[in-house]
């Protein structure tokens, strides 16, 4: 074998372990923590906060991994060892994960999550967030106000179908179209359209639908003439946000327990919806919004 070939050998090598050491490694050969999220704004938000959190309390590498997927795929690679932790809704645990039977009650359904996800997966819930981001039926401002319509009830008298949009997920979800469909009875105009999270508000605002299932944290409510309506048969269960972590993951990191935990009830809904608000509507980079609330909840300097 020639110098050349010898050389450009070494030179491949060198590069692979680089690389692979960039992306799996700490400085030093140092284990990285992987942070995950769910593919949409308030959940990449969030998995930066973590990873900002982690990388100045415990001074140790974080691998990111947001806006990996949707809830089915994130779940998965959490209990594969593929991701560490990411922030989970327990409402979403409960019914499409765990497949359990709906319950409004906030307290009973995050011990439930809790108890199986332990049980089954080695998998550790932390205390919540301290917001809940349920399912939030909303429509235009001016026609709400039009129509007297404030609660779903109120709009499921309406004769004339809803034109009705919605992320994909809530039309497959166990608390989602289907029971609300047979809660409420609400009339449909036309086929439902499905679309991501981020597309729903630009096409209520053009019309192109006059119903969403959106979500109750959604940085734009803040701004747009829009009526989040009333769940007066209260069929959403409790969406309390909060970290997902592994057992093993626990046990590898010292001191990451404690770290996690220094989240828990440091949001409001408010609060939510305005870093969801600072990334959707004025469109500042995610880091920038993670560092100045770590900042202000004097977790950084």
């Amino acid at each position: 074998m020639d110098r050349a070939k010898i050389l450009t050998g070494h030179i491949f090598r060198w590069l692979a372990t680089t690389v692979w050491c960039g992306l799996f490694l700490g400085c030093g050969g140092e284990p990285a923590i992987v942070v995950a999220s769910k593919n949409f704004t308030e959940q990449v938000i969030l998995g930066e906060i973590i990873a900002q959190h982690l990388e100045y309390r415990l001074k140790k590498p974080v691998d990111r991994r947001l806006n990996l997927a949707g809830t089915l795929l994130a779940h998965e690679a959490l209990i594969n060892g593929d991701v560490d932790l990411y922030p989970e809704y327990t409402g979403t645990a409960l019914t499409a994960i765990l497949k359990l039977p709906v319950s409004r009650d906030s307290n009973a359904v995050l011990q439930s999550v809790r108890d199986e996800y332990r049980r089954r997966w080695g998998i550790q819930w932390m205390e919540p967030f301290g917001f809940n981001d349920t399912f939030a039926i909303i429509l235009r401002g001016e026609e709400a106000r039009r129509d007297g319509i404030t609660t779903i009830s109120d709009a499921a008298t309406r004769t004339q179908g809803w034109k009705f949009g919605m992320g994909y997920e809530f039309q497959q979800r166990p608390d989602g179209l289907d029971g609300l469909m047979k809660t409420y009875g609400l009339s449909l105009d036309g086929s439902i359209k499905t679309m991501d999270l981020g597309l729903l508000y630009r096409a209520l605002e053009q019309g192109e639908v006059n119903m969403l299932a959106a979500n109750s944290t959604d940085g734009l409510l803040s701004v747009l003439d829009v009526r989040v309506l009333e769940d007066d048969q209260h069929y959403f269960p409790p969406y309390d946000a909060a970290i997902v972590v592994r057992a093993e993951a626990l046990r590898a990191y010292p001191g990451l327990e404690e770290a996690l935990k220094d989240l828990s009830g440091t949001f409001t809904d408010e609060m939510m919806q305005g870093l969801n608000y600072e990334v959707d509507g004025r469109h500042r980079p995610v880091r920038d919004v993670a560092r100045e609330f770590l900042q202000r909840a004097k977790l950084m300097p």
